[in-house]
């Protein structure tokens, strides 16, 4: 069946962009999260929206299922290939083919690097907002399919805020295009529920962006504190203040030394944690708000405050927090990157629990998160070749989004679900949610080719409700849905 795929699928795009050699293939094993590895059985590279739907529609034909790919910079095996089926790589579709200021729109093909859009907005004064650590790489389509959200999501909100319109070909082949250029389509929220779902609604091939204009002014500051107990009181008191500055980001030791040894960022010395915090916007609202906020850094104890004298000096600043994810590879083989949400009051009690899940595992914990809306990014560290430390870092990370969901948060704040945590989605959502959340997949998917296996903990099928054995569905009952 592959075979007589990869042929039609060769007439459609020519030989140089159907990979089937296996070598070549394990290229494509695995996203940023390389703890799960599958080698697909084809990939394929389209250029155009058409020959996206061409391949899709060839797959629904054939029965195959296939996942869709932009950079391969997911952290939760989103994009984890199926074994039997087709990797659709749109890594290839980066043109920019619109920019707006008027509007305040940008359109931008899925394979279009997050940065650059901001890099073609700039001679008009705009920019993009969202802002992944991995924006230098990381693509525009992978941001639509996570969600993703980035250091300045505080104040500006995650990808879902800066979207307005797509156009998406449809787990069925189907082109169709979903919001727009206004700020609000009538009717559903299609979009709204495309955004963040993961590859299993369909695939982007044109996504119109929001732009933003430059704020008239930013100052940025780095302030040191003895532990991560008195960088968490000092966000709790800038955000109680009403202050609502652009970004509030934290690292603790670990975290730092990790970035001091891969990019010398400079930071405090003896520094158990850092903050880094930005305010943008009318020049004399920020400088009043900075005074603030460095007195309140002060208050709660920081011991170093370092502002940043121009461009160059902020960049250094954030260079640090930017490399922080691939900087801990300077200090363990291995890590895994989990991404939990909760109470920002509740910062101390999660980093101090924790510490103590690190110690008693015997495993160390770097901590580097958005601390303004409470976004944890913990990098479990761990030595793959030593017998049985994948398997306590895989319980340490694991024991953290429990934490998490017991404080009242979530498992994910913008790496998504994917294959790494499909298995907590019970611990968050009763059987009745979850089914009710597979009736939308399956309106969009009947046939469940599309990234089958992710986000759900088990195989729900369409044409079933999982878990239910006996009876229908309460909206079914209520006349509403339908299960096709």
């Amino acid at each position: 069946m592959i075979d007589d795929l990869a042929a039609v699928l060769r007439g459609l795009l020519g030989n140089d962009r159907v990979i089937s050699d296996r070598q070549r293939l394990r290229t494509y094993e695995c996203d940023g999260l390389a703890h799960y590895k599958v080698v697909p059985a084809l990939v394929v590279l389209p250029h155009t929206a058409e020959e996206c739907a061409a391949v899709i529609r060839a797959c629904v034909g054939a029965k195959v299922p296939w996942v869709a790919r932009g950079s391969g910079t997911g952290l939760s095996g989103g994009a984890l290939p199926h074994a039997d089926g087709v990797l659709l790589v749109t890594s290839q579709m980066r043109d920019i083919l619109d920019v707006r200021p008027a509007d305040e729109r940008a359109v931008v093909q899925p394979g279009v690097i997050n940065l650059d859009v901001s890099k073609a907005a700039r001679p008009h004064g705009y920019y993009y907002a969202p802002d992944p650590s991995s924006q230098q790489i990381c693509s525009i389509g992978g941001n639509v399919a996570e969600n993703s959200g980035g250091a300045h999501c505080l104040k500006y909100g995650f990808t879902t805020n800066h979207v307005v319109g797509a156009q998406v070909v449809t787990p069925r082949g189907d082109l169709v295009r979903l919001g727009g250029d206004a700020p609000d389509a009538p009717g559903y929220d299609l979009l709204g529920a495309f955004v963040g779902s993961e590859g299993t609604l369909g695939l982007a091939t044109e996504v119109t962006v929001r732009l933003v204009r430059r704020p008239e002014s930013v100052r940025t500051l780095l302030a040191g504190f003895p532990s991560t107990d008195e960088a968490g009181a000092a966000t709790s008191a800038i955000i109680a203040a009403g202050v609502v500055p652009a970004a509030i980001e934290m690292m603790d030791a670990l975290a730092i030394e990790a970035a001091e040894a891969a990019v010398r960022c400079g930071y405090p010395d003896g520094a158990g944690a850092v903050l880094v915090v930005e305010l943008d916007g009318p020049a004399a609202e920020v400088s009043a708000q900075f005074e603030q906020v460095v007195s309140l850094c002060e208050q709660a104890g920081s011991f170093e405050i370092r502002v940043a004298a121009d461009e160059a000096e902020r960049v250094l600043i954030w260079k640090g927090r930017k490399s922080a994810f691939a900087a801990v590879g300077r200090i363990s083989p291995d890590y895994i990157v989990q991404d939990g949400v909760i109470p920002r009051t509740a910062l101390t009690e999660v980093l101090n629990r924790i510490a103590d899940l690190a110690t008693a595992k015997g495993v160390r914990v770097a901590n580097v998160f958005h601390a303004g809306d409470g976004n944890l990014h913990p990098l479990v560290l761990f030595d793959d070749a030593v017998d049985g430390e994948a398997e306590r870092a895989e319980d340490v990370s694991g024991a953290i989004l429990e934490i998490c969901i017991e404080l009242g948060g979530s498992i994910t704040g913008e790496h998504g679900v994917g294959m790494d945590k499909a298995r907590f989605m019970p611990r968050m959502f009763t059987d009745d949610d979850l089914d009710t959340m597979q009736l939308v997949r399956c309106a969009f998917d009947p046939d469940g080719l599309a990234n089958p296996g992710k986000v759900f903990p088990t195989p729900r099928l369409c044409g079933e409700v999982p878990g239910r054995h006996k009876g229908a569905h309460p909206l079914q009952e209520a006349g509403i849905a339908e299960v096709f």
